[in-house]
């Protein structure tokens, strides 16, 4: 159960910043984010080794998109595409508009259920496909408003997730990132955290390790800068193990 956390502000200096936590199965072989793909030479993103594709990308265009897994649909199933093409599909367009609205038609028996996370500076989108994958449902589309949303496996801030209910306020009264003066400390601290409700259990926290082989493996900040300001880059950092104790390291854009 992935989670991403989206800060929208219209008119600022830094219009989206985006955090995001990879977990996965430990075995589950994947490469930290570069350009993978020949055929994408504009597409920056972490690669999936098992199936080719990404969890997370960002391409040269400024939009960024992200796929988590629906409750219940982790992992692979025989006679359904890889999820990872996804986000590879999303980052081929120059607009997260744009992206979205092509997303919105495909062929929802080809994949297990998914929500999607597409964004630019501009606009972002949530996209969900709930029925499993059976082509019962035509893929959901719904802006993200300006301010902090959070998705994990089910809806969008939805408080009948433990996870999205400790860990939402707590991202709302916390200092946002300050990518121009490299300042993300509290946001870091959030997504290292494993503070979770007793009742919920470990799975709620950010930072998830469970008896099963499956945790939080990877970890991401993402901020993108207003177009007007074309001398200024957007930032990438990526911790190539659990937050709080990989290192955040740039990505080279």
């Amino acid at each position: 159960m992935c989670t991403v956390v989206v800060l929208r502000r219209p008119g600022h200096a830094w219009p989206l910043i985006v955090a995001a936590n990879r977990d996965e199965m430990t075995e589950r072989p994947g490469e930290p984010p570069a350009r993978h793909w020949p055929d994408r030479p504009r597409v920056t993103g972490g690669l999936d080794r098992l199936a080719g594709g990404t969890w997370l990308g960002l391409n040269t265009h400024g939009v960024v998109a992200g796929v988590l897994n629906r409750r219940g649909s982790l992992g692979p199933e025989p006679g359904r595409r890889s999820r990872g093409e996804l986000p590879l599909e999303a980052l081929g367009h120059a607009e997260a508009g744009e992206a979205a609205r092509a997303l919105a038609h495909i062929e929802t028996a080809s994949y297990r259920s998914f929500n999607l996370v597409i964004a630019d500076a501009a606009d972002a989108f949530w996209l969900a496909s709930r029925s499993g994958g059976n082509g019962a449902d035509r893929v959901a589309v719904a802006g993200l408003p300006a301010g902090l949303s959070m998705i994990t496996a089910g809806e969008v801030n939805a408080p009948t997730s433990p996870r999205i209910a400790l860990y939402l306020p707590r991202f709302q009264a916390a200092q946002p990132p300050d990518p121009g003066n490299a300042e993300w400390s509290e946001w870091q601290s959030l997504l290292a955290s494993r503070i979770h409700d007793s009742e919920a259990g470990p799975e709620g926290a950010m930072n998830v390790v469970l008896g099963d082989g499956f945790a939080t493996v990877s970890s991401s900040l993402i901020a993108l800068p207003a177009p007007q300001t074309a001398d200024t880059r957007p930032v990438w950092l990526f911790a190539a193990g659990p937050p709080g104790e990989a290192a955040w390291e740039p990505v080279q854009l």
